[in-house]
């Protein structure tokens, strides 16, 4: 076998050209460069290849008989390659078993995975998710590795080739059981720093509800705290203690649990939630589809 390293793959495009062609200035216009350019490429190739491969005539520049036995051989060659680069393996979700890992949070579960794993049973029976817990450095190598698909949520730390697209923003709610005798719409901040609070403290990446708790003057130290969002709804179902977390948490918990909430009375910025992906899989058929799955069900419409 002839050894291909001494051949550049665009000297074997000009020369298909010529073949096409039989013109230097054809085929320097065709592939927007200069007729220098075109020439220089030529004598290149017959270096490379030990023949002169197009030879001038009244004519054109007509191929050698050994130009003629490359011709078939090469076109087809150029063609297959061609058409390997444009086209991308096929993902048929509805006869696919492949398992796709996706970091979120538990607010995250709580909110996606319902919603999620019926639209898989619907339309990619065989497909499983499975949500993993991971933020910052860890996500990262993850996603960089290939064993996490995709990632849920506002991991803002995240870079290196990671790429994302915004889903949707929301604000904060602040829950409390139905019956509360002091809790409502219309809330002062002075009330609303004398109530007892129900913290979380494993938030990430929602770890700035405390700062800006804080910051309004409500002591957490001195206040009860679970380690997860999970177990906040059935806490203060039965307890006269305000949570303040995520708002479509709330929308969620306040329906199932029978809880009502309020706009805290302090200043918090939107929370934005993202979807991200590695770059390495921009064009992956099994990503791309459950990317256009979440956005198409996620997704915040303008």
């Amino acid at each position: 076998m002839a050894d291909l390293r001494g051949i550049d793959l665009n000297l074997l495009v000009v020369f298909q050209h010529l073949l096409e062609d039989a013109n230097l200035s054809a085929v320097a216009r065709r592939l927007g460069r200069t007729q220098p350019a075109i020439s220089n490429a030529l004598r290149r190739l017959r270096q490379t290849l030990g023949d002169e491969l197009f030879v001038r005539t009244p004519q054109g520049m007509l191929p050698t008989p050994y130009a003629q036995h490359l011709a078939g051989p090469l076109a087809e060659a150029l063609s297959l390659l061609a058409q390997s680069l444009d086209s991308r393996p096929d993902f048929d979700a509805g006869a696919s078993t492949r398992r796709f890992r996706i970091a979120m949070s538990d607010v995250g579960e709580i909110h996606f995975m319902p919603r999620l794993m019926n639209l898989c049973l619907r339309h990619a029976p065989g497909v499983r998710i499975e949500s993993v817990r991971l933020a910052g450095d860890a996500l990262q190598r993850e996603l960089d590795a290939g064993r996490v698909d995709l990632a849920l949520g506002p991991f803002s730390d995240l870079c290196g080739g990671v790429m994302q697209r915004l889903l949707f923003r929301q604000g904060y709610a602040t829950l409390f059981r139905t019956g509360h005798p002091r809790a409502g719409d219309g809330m002062s901040l002075k009330a609303f720093r004398a109530e007892r609070h129900l913290r979380v403290t494993h938030a990430a990446p929602y770890g700035q509800i405390d700062h800006w708790l804080e910051k309004a003057g409500v002591a957490l130290d001195n206040h009860f705290s679970v380690p997860h969002f999970t177990a906040v709804p059935y806490i203060v179902s039965g307890t006269d203690l305000l949570a303040t977390v995520p708002r479509r948490l709330a929308d969620d918990a306040a329906a199932r649990f029978g809880l009502q909430w309020l706009t805290p009375p302090l200043r918090m910025p939107a929370l934005q939630t993202y979807l991200y992906w590695h770059r390495r899989f921009q064009r992956d058929g099994g990503n791309q589809w459950l990317r256009e799955l979440i956005i198409g069900a996620f997704a915040q419409r303008a």
